[in-house]
């Protein structure tokens, strides 16, 4: 049968032997209330316990990082409404293989059966390929199930992304990674070798991977320990370094917020010295450089719009580069943002900005800025009275972009610091414009 997190995808669950099947295998959910993680999408309320709950499935993309149960979830969905599962792999299969698998279909159709065709790595198969399953899909063939763990916006053809909807899966969390651990122990009739410190750092060190977790279980049930391990030893002996927690479990997130809250202070030092603290004791870069592309769009902004340059670089420099050679570039970013102007104008700006977009979503734009492009739209006087700012004397027209129905807001008020100095100066002129010309 399929492993937990499989990427290789037997036909016949049945012909498996599971006796020495990997830990990961033998702990398959049966149901989609077994999976973990992932309640926005199977509880009740969402999306797919809605379509069990009707008996319907649409065809779907699920979106998601490596090891949060995109395989489990697809072949439960055609269990649990009683549709055939069939399966590619778009790392193995070519254009015969789908030939075949759309023929299957065709016929288990025409004896009443319906198909869900799952396909892992969807984003993999070509534009050409992806355009093949349209007229399938369509047709209701076949209702598509593909995983993929890149952005479906830049992965999939935007023809095939408008016949099915994206479900983003979520990294696995704390609670449910422990879920996992808990439920092999429990199979397994026997604790794993760990202290409690071990425990939470292997929980960790998965970085919501549940198949990477249950592997690492896997290896610590296979040797003979006789006591448990400490985080230090536990990271010895998988030879893979593991943050060590303090025995409240709360080293990591006072070790986050320590490095943020001293790069919003400007303190270089402080901030290097908790980021030295975080990579030495194992924590995975690539999560301090997402906290420290965020911190540089909300707490330096456009106070220094070179922080978020900075940052991705970094991000861009440590993949090329690995570790250790690729921590200096993110010492790099770290210092940058810790010695930037800092200004949280553009955080404060989104969160107005998106309560008035709920409050007011459906007020249509100004008629004089509508497109027009057709003779109805322009006889009906879309476009009419625009001003072309670029052929103005002072290349600003001053004219009126705001909905009927709402006033002029002001959500982004930038800060006398760095560039949004220069920024507060032409947004001053601009107003003293729009004054002018309205008297």
């Amino acid at each position: 049968m399929p492993d937990l997190f499989a990427n290789d995808l037997p036909e016949d669950p049945a012909d498996v032997d599971e006796s020495d099947a990997p830990l990961a295998n033998r702990l398959r959910p049966q149901t989609i209330g077994e999976i973990v993680g992932q309640d926005h999408l199977t509880g009740p309320q969402g999306a797919i316990g809605r379509m069990i709950a009707a008996g319907k499935l649409g065809s779907m993309i699920l979106w998601g990082p490596p090891g949060t149960g995109k395989t489990s979830i697809a072949r439960l969905l055609a269990d649990a409404v009683g549709m055939r599962f069939a399966a590619v792999s778009a790392v193995f299969s070519g254009v015969a293989d789908l030939k075949k698998a759309f023929a299957s279909a065709e016929t288990a159709a025409r004896a009443g059966q319906r198909t869900l065709l799952f396909v892992d790595e969807i984003h993999r198969f070509n534009r050409a390929q992806q355009d093949g399953f349209l007229p399938y899909v369509e047709r209701g063939t076949v209702t598509l199930v593909g995983a993929t763990t890149e952005n479906p916006s830049f992965a999939l053809n935007a023809a095939l992304l408008s016949r099915a909807q994206v479900l983003i899966l979520h990294r696995l969390d704390e609670a449910a990674l422990g879920t996992l651990l808990d439920r092999a122990e429990a199979l397994e009739n026997r604790p794993l070798p760990l202290s409690q410190d071990a425990r939470a750092a292997m929980i960790h060190s998965a970085d919501g991977d549940g198949r990477f977790l249950l592997n690492q279980a896997e290896t610590l049930f296979a040797a003979d320990i006789a006591e448990p391990l400490s985080p230090a030893a536990l990271g010895q002996f998988l030879q893979r370094r593991v943050a060590v927690y303090d025995k409240d479990r709360d080293g990591h997130y006072n070790l986050i917020s320590a490095l943020h809250k001293s790069l919003r202070g400007s303190d270089p030092q402080a901030a290097l010295y908790y980021l030295a603290r975080m990579l030495t004791a194992g924590e995975q870069p690539l999560y301090v450089l997402r906290r420290l592309v965020r911190f540089a769009s909300e707490d330096i902004g456009l106070a220094d719009p070179q922080a978020l340059t900075q940052c991705l670089a970094a991000r861009d420099a440590f993949e090329f580069l690995g570790s250790p050679e690729g921590e200096l570039a993110i010492v790099q970013a770290c210092l940058y943002c810790a010695t930037a102007p800092k200004s949280n104008a553009a955080y404060t700006a989104q969160k107005a900005a998106w309560k008035s977009a709920r409050e007011t979503g459906s007020l249509s734009p100004p008629q004089h800025i509508l497109n027009a492009p057709t003779k109805l739209m322009k006889d009906i006087g879309h476009g009419e009275g625009y001003a072309y700012d670029h052929d103005t004397p002072d290349g600003f027209s001053g004219d009126n972009y705001w909905p009927e129905g709402i006033t002029a807001q002001e959500y982004y008020q930038p800060v006398p610091r760095g560039f949004e100095r220069q920024v507060i100066e032409r947004i001053e002129w601009w107003n003293r414009q729009r004054r002018e010309r309205g008297d």
